[in-house]
């Protein structure tokens, strides 16, 4: 499926969908450590960004921001691996790059788009999102460790990413 390439000059930096552009050493190194991805294996994070509209925000070269989106295009989507690099945080990127992905072409016109969140609702409060409207109808399958990797953390283990 052909996606429309977006790119967005503001301040010095850019937010991309271009594939191309995408640091995956760098994606990985963050995620890898993240509380909701710990232990990822660069092959999952390959196939995962491989399914899924991927957002970049770059200064020069340098990839500082990043998110993707698993979706249909049509009725639903998924966000999720969010973050700013903490270098580059208190500049206003993750709301930008928010405000990119809630206006991107191929996400308009959605019955249901949803995220998880344990610490920024505010971020995402910004641009239109609300807690479940019916959280009662919702269910999952949660696998809190799905790479094997001993968590350091007892609140990684037990919040559902």
């Amino acid at each position: 499926m052909d996606e429309p390439l977006i790119e967005i000059e503001r301040d010095g930096y850019i937010v991309s969908t271009d594939r191309r552009r995408l640091d995956l050493e760098s994606i990985h190194r963050f995620l890898s450590t993240s509380y909701w991805a710990t232990g990822l294996p660069m092959e999952v994070l390959t196939k995962a960004i491989d399914g899924s509209l991927v957002f970049g925000v770059y200064c020069g070269n340098e990839q500082v921001a990043f998110a993707r989106v698993v979706t249909d295009r049509a009725t639903f989507a998924y966000l999720c691996d969010v973050y700013v690099e903490e270098a580059h945080r208190g500049n206003g990127l993750g709301r930008w790059m928010m405000k990119t992905i809630v206006a991107h072409p191929d996400l308009q016109g959605l019955r249901r788009f949803v995220l998880i969140t344990r610490d920024a609702h505010w971020l995402y409060d910004r641009v239109g999102f609300r807690p479940l409207a019916a959280p009662d109808r919702y269910m999952e399958i949660h696998r809190p460790n799905p790479y094997g990797v001993a968590s350091s953390s007892q609140d990684a283990e037990s919040f559902p990413h």
